[in-house]
């Protein structure tokens, strides 16, 4: 074995059950709004109370509006929501980063900016795309609302220990590949069941090349090809990134964490259940034409003639069509995979100098209030607002129909966001998954472009 995983999962293990699940101790819990309301009331009908407090970080991200969020929220579930996570963390004496909160922002982009997630942790949270934090090199999975109160009562959770998977991916990236182009390729190439049951590590000089943001972002995606997680080994990269973080370790402490995470990595004879090799060469900007994640292809490419006829109706394409030159109605920038200082970055990189097409509706949503503070620090709001764009404020926005942000039924987005499932973004919404590059693309054009022609 002597894996990265393997190193730090059993490291975390209180007691094994025989023939069952692994007690396994959690470092680090995260809760939001819409999974942890019926965890904390099965405390309260237990008398019970958190055992480690400190260990774990509420933040509302699904249900806050993008906009006004100094005012009460309008929506009324949304409401509720937000307004109990903020009395659970209150009675419960936990720390909670609210709304207009300056740490506040998506959970999965403010627990490693915070240097809440570091190497070597089990991080858990009652949403899929926990798999995030995996990028850090920790083994970090969502779980359940029954498992989050486990979590909250005993600090562990009963979990059966996954297989183990390797992907490499070698060589140089084409130009405008982003991580975002490298995951929905791995989707399509093995399509979304390809690692179910599997807890995945990326490796290869591509993914060493990548910045922490990248590496987030392809972690973040793991859990679209089935896998229970995704992480990536800690280096000299992680260790750049992670200095000087609010909560990461200082002084003497930081030396000795750095010098225990540059143990974490995997052994040269470790041996994996499944491993997979890709070149980057191989990889060009990406976009899907279906609903689900692996229904992806070249921007430049054709659908293929055995893609699913359903998805296709939902779509109103045809097998071996183009999608190069079809109209765009909005383009959305941000989520958990997307929000990210460098992807305002590319995206502005991409539009300046040009202006927003007419008749696209853009939403541009960072990550995190920090995300939003260094976009104004670099002048990127800017190099945005010349261009025709507005900047919104921090959530999960339109990554998912669970705020104001829903695209109308009918209608095209280009979206960073992680799913395009039927409805995803909105009842009727047409989701096509990209990179900020092939959104800024689109939205300058009006109309979906290759990013290497701009």
């Amino acid at each position: 074995m002597n894996t990265l995983f393997d190193k730090i999962w059993d490291a975390h293990v209180v007691q094994h059950v025989e023939g069952g699940p692994d007690q396994l101790y959690i470092d680090r819990l995260y809760c939001h709004e819409v999974t942890s309301p019926q965890a904390f009331d099965g405390l309260r009908a237990r008398g019970l109370r958190p055992l480690r407090p400190e260990r774990i970080f509420c933040m509302p991200d699904h249900n806050t509006p993008t906009h006004d969020q100094d005012k009460p929220i309008a929506d009324p579930v949304s409401k509720a929501q937000v307004d109990a996570l903020a009395r659970n963390a209150a009675e419960f004496g936990l720390t909670h980063f609210g709304m207009m909160d300056p740490r506040n922002g998506i959970i999965h982009v403010v627990g490693p900016e915070r240097g809440l997630s570091l190497p070597g942790m089990t991080i858990v949270c009652g949403d899929s795309h926990t798999s995030t934090h995996g990028a850090v090199g920790a083994v970090a999975f969502g779980v359940g609302t029954s498992e989050v109160e486990m979590v909250l009562a005993s600090q562990c959770i009963l979990q059966p220990k996954p297989r183990t998977m390797r992907i490499r991916i070698e060589g140089t990236p084409g130009p405008c590949v982003t991580a975002k182009d490298l995951a929905l390729y791995l989707m399509q190439q093995l399509t979304t069941s390809g690692a179910t049951g599997y807890f995945v590590e990326y490796a290869g000089s591509a993914v060493r090349g990548l910045t922490m943001e990248g590496r987030l972002t392809l972690c973040n995606l793991s859990i679209e090809m089935g896998a229970r997680g995704g992480m990536v080994a800690p280096d000299e990269v992680t260790f750049a990134y992670l200095k000087d973080k609010e909560y990461a370790p200082r002084g003497e402490a930081w030396d000795r964490a750095v010098a225990y995470w540059r143990t974490l990595r995997s052994g040269d004879d470790a041996v994996f259940d499944r491993e997979y090799c890709f070149d980057a060469a191989d990889i060009a900007p990406m976009i899907t034409y279906g609903t689900n994640p692996g229904m992806g292809m070249p921007v430049d490419g054709t659908i293929p003639p055995e893609a699913s006829s359903k998805a296709l109706q939902y779509m109103g394409f045809q097998p071996g069509e183009q999608l190069l030159g079809k109209p765009v109605d909005y383009v959305f920038l941000g989520a958990c995979t997307n929000g990210r200082i460098e992807d305002f970055r590319r995206f502005a990189a991409l539009v300046k100098g040009r202006r927003k097409a007419a008749g696209v509706t853009a939403w541009l949503v960072p990550g995190s209030w920090e995300v939003h503070r260094r976009i104004v620090a670099e002048g990127i709001d800017r190099i945005l607002a010349d261009a025709g764009f507005e900047l919104r404020q921090p959530g999960c926005s339109a990554c998912l129909a669970m705020n104001d942000d829903k695209i109308p039924a009918g209608k095209y987005c280009v979206s960073t966001g992680n799913r395009n499932f039927e409805g995803r973004q909105g009842p009727g919404a047409r989701t096509l998954l990209a990179s900020p590059l092939v959104a800024a693309a689109a939205a300058v054009t009006g109309v979906i472009t290759d990013p290497r022609t701009l």
